[in-house]
């Protein structure tokens, strides 16, 4: 995900000081969901998707156990 949203902001033509603006976070915040990196807020990942227009589906595992 945090390659699909660095590719987006780039298309974009912003910078990451201007995601985290728009998002009302810290440009640090920006730079740890591009690079995947765990325990960010799962809200700013969905903001920052969602600010680009990357859609998301969370689909149950195969056998429907949760974790799986």
């Amino acid at each position: 995900m945090g390659a699909a949203a660095k590719l987006a902001r780039t298309r974009a033509g912003e910078g990451q000081s201007a995601a985290a603006a728009k998002l009302g976070v810290h440009v640090q915040t920006i730079a740890r969901i591009e690079s995947g990196e765990p325990g960010v807020a799962i809200g700013h990942v969905m903001g920052m998707l969602a600010l680009y227009g990357i859609a998301t589906k969370l689909q149950p595992s195969e056998d429907g156990e949760p974790g799986s």
